[in-house]
């Protein structure tokens, strides 16, 4: 296995917005290329309770992006505790979000990743477990999205209007959505590593606190 690639790959895989490409649109095959490397994760227990919703249609990811935008009052709130703790690139990112919620409906494809369960008065390992059986394979999906070309960019605040959501959807009761994910080509693939604090700084061994 060629360590290099997969490192570029894994950091590199970045929240794209401003860099998806509005007008070109993205293969029904590659989508599923990238969904058959997604259901191959590890899940809990073997569950393998995913189900995926792919949207292409034009009104439907229009309404989807209008349940987006009702919540952008939580972006903004957000954008604004950012900048009045002068936090300049966490600011950026909200910017970013919030610009990129008034052409949302125009990428031209979304994924709704959902999972069998509730988490209505669940114990913290019942929830871990429900979303730590979804998660590797959403991060799987956007790494094959990533390596095709394509940029995602993992979103959730449209699941305060989850329950519109899945009436337009049609989702089952018995399963919750986990984030709605844009897929489009990207401008470019020249993306880098992110700024991060260092790994040695996060990093304890044996005990809280010690490096």
């Amino acid at each position: 296995m060629d360590t290099n690639t997969t490192d570029q790959l894994l950091t590199t895989t970045r929240a794209v917005r401003r860099r998806l490409d509005l007008e070109r649109p993205v293969p029904r095959e590659l989508i599923e290329e990238c969904l058959r490397i997604a259901i191959q994760a590890p899940t809990g227990g073997n569950s393998q309770g995913w189900r995926w919703i792919v949207v292409t249609d034009a009104e439907v990811r229009l309404k989807l992006a209008d349940l987006y935008r009702s919540q952008a009052g939580i972006l903004e709130q957000m954008l604004k505790h950012a900048t009045d703790n002068g936090d300049q690139p966490t600011a950026r990112v909200y910017q970013s979000a919030i610009d990129f919620a008034e052409v949302l409906h125009e990428v031209p494809a979304f994924l709704i990743p959902c999972i069998q369960g509730k988490v209505n008065n669940a114990s913290n390992p019942e929830v871990a477990g429900m979303y730590g059986s979804i998660m590797p394979a959403v991060w799987n999906f956007m790494l094959a999205a990533r390596s095709r070309e394509l940029g995602t960019v993992w979103t959730s605040i449209h699941l305060a209007k989850e329950k519109e959501a899945a009436e337009l959807l049609g989702i089952p009761d018995d399963f919750v959505q986990v984030a709605l994910i844009p897929v489009a080509y990207t401008k470019g693939t020249d993306f880098k590593p992110a700024k991060r604090t260092p790994m040695e700084e996060v990093t304890f061994w044996n005990h809280w606190g010690t490096s």
